[in-house]
């Protein structure tokens, strides 16, 4: 299996995850020049995309959504609140209706020689979920927009060889920069998203022996920057409670704009 980031950050997200027979997007949240851009820069034909799975409605996961649909015709995975969601915003044009696979929270699903499988997450969305893939034994996970977690999403998130994680803010930057109190409260909160410390600390819970590569992701332009958010992880993990030392893994920044390099497990 092999991951890709196309972009991840608070302006838009789209996550390519696939194998040697199966091609898959994480959120279209760019747009659909953009998306085609970095799909064909893996070697990769559109027509060769066989799902588009989107966590949840909010415009930076969707935005490129209707021009993929309709140009395209990529069967489109979500859950059913999130698919009454999308087809109520007026932004996205006319999407077929058929197009539409309706998954349910912790539920698994194949695409061709995939295993999919759906988290629920703490977001302010109406039916949020990370997604979670195997093949040939490989495991990797996509987990952003977050505001907390708990038990569950630490036993869900086991045995990852490659997960990308929300960093998504400095908490020190938010609090003291331009955002209104309302928004700050909104991130900072359980439905918000995961800051760098609380990201880091995630991850000391998930780490193992065979871990290849963590790729920290969904980055805040206004609020973060990539080597805090790098460095604080690397802290996090190094002075946690767990046996590791942040050397011992690839950590990686997603760009907000710019395709990553591509994890092969």
């Amino acid at each position: 299996m092999r991951m890709c980031s196309i972009a991840s950050g608070s302006s838009g997200n789209c996550i390519y995850v696939g194998s040697e027979s199966t091609h898959l997007l994480v959120d279209a949240g760019i747009s659909g020049k953009k998306i085609t851009e970095g799909v064909e820069a893996l070697g990769v034909s559109m027509q060769d995309i066989d799902g588009i799975l989107i966590t949840h409605e909010h415009n930076d996961h969707v935005n490129g959504l209707g021009v993929l649909a309709r140009k395209y015709e990529i069967p489109i995975y979500a859950t059913a609140g999130t698919i009454r969601a999308i087809r109520n915003m007026g932004s996205l044009g006319a999407i077929d209706g058929a197009l539409f696979q309706t998954i349910r929270q912790q539920e698994k699903f194949t695409v061709k020689d995939i295993m999919v499988n759906t988290l629920p997450i703490s977001h302010d969305a109406a039916e949020p979920v990370a997604y979670k893939f195997a093949c040939d034994g490989k495991r990797m996970a996509v987990v952003t927009d977050l505001g907390t977690y708990d038990d569950v999403t630490t036993a869900s998130l086991q045995q990852m060889d490659v997960i990308l994680m929300e960093a998504n803010h400095d908490i020190r930057m938010l609090e003291a920069g331009p955002y209104p109190y309302p928004l700050k409260r909104r991130i900072l909160g359980d439905s918000g998203h995961l800051c760098n410390e609380a990201s880091g600390q995630l991850l000391c819970a998930l780490l193992h022996d065979h871990m290849k590569t963590i790729m920290l992701g969904h980055l805040s332009r206004e609020n973060n920057l990539p080597e805090l958010a790098y460095e604080t992880v690397r802290l996090e993990i190094t002075n946690g409670d767990n046996p590791y030392r942040a050397d011992d893994f690839q950590i990686l920044v997603a760009n907000r704009s710019e395709r990553s390099k591509v994890i092969e497990v």
